[in-house]
C-alpha cells in the first residue's frame, strides 16, 4: 500500500506537522499522488529538490506551470538559509486560491529546527483553514534520549511532561506531553506517524509500540502508524 493511501491523503489541502520527517513525507506524497500538486508552507521550508520552484507566482503563472510540470513548489523568499539554500515562507496567493488550481496542496505547517521531536508554542502549528487532512510526525530517533538534545522547544515539552531537560524523552513522557497539547487544541491531527523506525522488530519499533500504548491509555484513539517514510513502510499499531 502506498503511503498516501495508508494515511488517507485525498484531494484538497493536506497539512504536515510535528518533527522527524515532514520534508520526507512531502517528497513521498508528491511522488505518489496523481494529478496536479503544489508543495508549500505556512511557516518556513526548504525547496524540494527536483520540483520546480515558483516564487510568489500569479494565478496564471501557477496554472501554466501545473499544466506543464504537474508538480511545483510555491513560496515567498526569506532571508533565512540552511546549507546555502534559501528558505521559503508562505506564498502571496491564498491557499484556498491555490487549492482551486491544484488537485493536491501539500503544506508544511510546522517548524522543528531539524530535531526529531517538538512541543508547540501557542501560535503553532499553523494549519490552514480548509485542511482536509492533518498528519502529525514524530521522529523515533528522539525517543529515549535527553529531552534537551532532541526536542524543539524543550522547555515547554518538559513542563508538559513533568521532567527536566536532562531527563529522557521516554515514550511515556512524549505521550503525556502530546496528550496535554491536544487537550488544549494544539497538535490536533487526523493521523499520527512515528517515523524513523527502520526495523520492524528493533529498539525503535519497541519504543514506538510503547508510545502507541501510552497514547491509548491516555484516551487518544487517533490512528497511529510506525515505520519508515523514506523506505515507504508503515504499520498500523
Amino acid at each position: 500500500m502506498q503511503i498516501c493511501d495508508a494515511l488517507g491523503v485525498g484531494r484538497g489541502i493536506t497539512s504536515v506537522i510535528g518533527a522527524g520527517g515532514k520534508s520526507t513525507l512531502l517528497q513521498v506524497l508528491v511522488q505518489e499522488l496523481s494529478g496536479s500538486r503544489v508543495l508549500t508552507t505556512t511557516t518556513r521550508m526548504l525547496p524540494i529538490a527536483g520540483i520546480e520552484l515558483l516564487l510568489d507566482p500569479s494565478e496564471e503563472a501557477l496554472r501554466h506551470a501545473l499544466a506543464a510540470r504537474g508538480a511545483v513548489c510555491v513560496g515567498s523568499p526569506t532571508s533565512e538559509a540552511f546549507g546555502g539554500v534559501t528558505k521559503l515562507a508562505a506564498p502571496g496567493l491564498p491557499l484556498q486560491t491555490i487549492a482551486g488550481l491544484a488537485d493536491h496542496v501539500l503544506v508544511e505547517a510546522d517548524g522543528s529546527r531539524r530535531l526529531p521531536l517538538k512541543a508547540h508554542a501557542d501560535h503553532e502549528p499553523v494549519v490552514p483553514d480548509g485542511s482536509q487532512r492533518t498528519i502529525l510526525i514524530l521522529g523515533a530517533s528522539g525517543l529515549g534520549r535527553p529531552a534537551g538534545e532532541v526536542v524543539h522547544r524543550a522547555g515547554p515539552f518538559c513542563a508538559l511532561a513533568h521532567c527536566g531537560e536532562k531527563d529522557m524523552a521516554t515514550p511515556q513522557r512524549v505521550a503525556r506531553a502530546l496528550a496535554a497539547e491536544r487537550a488544549v487544541g494544539r497538535a490536533r491531527a487526523d493521523v499520527i506517524v512515528v517515523n524513523q523506525v527502520d526495523e520492524a522488530h528493533g529498539e525503535r519499533a519497541t519504543l514506538a509500540r510503547e508510545l502507541a500504548a501510552e497514547l491509548r491509555a491516555l484516551g487518544d484513539q487517533t490512528p497511529l502508524y510506525a515505520g519508515s517514510i523514506l523506505h515507504r513502510r508503515l504499520e498500523r499499531l
